[in-house]
């Protein structure tokens, strides 16, 4: 049984870029690798990455304070109802921003080429990977056993 008051990422990913809280995609996964990182089973996955930075740059809460209110231990509705109460964004804000972050991929060929490393490095031959969020669950997918 998973246990998300204290993920082991060692056995099972965190939940994927989809899931949402509250209507903010990343959230769930972002609470995922912070509650493992703190209890030590964060297994490679790090708070405060790329994808998590996108959040806080659109919340305008910082890394720090969400850290903060993970380690005293709230559930993902307090911390959703503790974001809310911290950031300016209108719910069709956070709507849009989520629809945007499944769908962002790479703009740069640099982007382009780190995705389809990953791709490579999964020994996937899949070429319908164009979004972080695929490829995120992709790569979630195939590190704990699934076959691409």
């Amino acid at each position: 049984m998973i246990n998300y008051s204290i993920p082991d990422l060692t056995i099972h990913p965190p939940r994927s870029v989809r899931v949402r809280i509250g209507g903010y995609a990343h959230l769930a996964r972002l609470l995922d690798k912070a509650r493992a990182e703190i209890h030590g089973k964060n297994a490679g996955y790090h708070y405060d990455c790329p994808v998590d930075k996108l959040l806080f740059a659109f919340t305008g809460v910082s890394a720090e304070a969400m850290l903060t209110e993970i380690k005293s231990g709230k559930s993902d509705l307090e911390i959703l109802t503790w974001l809310n109460a911290n950031t300016t964004r209108q719910a069709f804000e956070v709507i849009a921003w989520s629809a945007w972050l499944e769908q962002v991929g790479p703009g740069s060929a640099e982007g382009h080429e780190w995705i389809a490393g990953v791709i490579k490095g999964n020994n996937s031959a899949r070429d319908d990977i164009r979004s972080f969020a695929e490829m995120l669950d992709l790569d979630d997918y195939i590190s704990y056993g699934g076959k691409a």
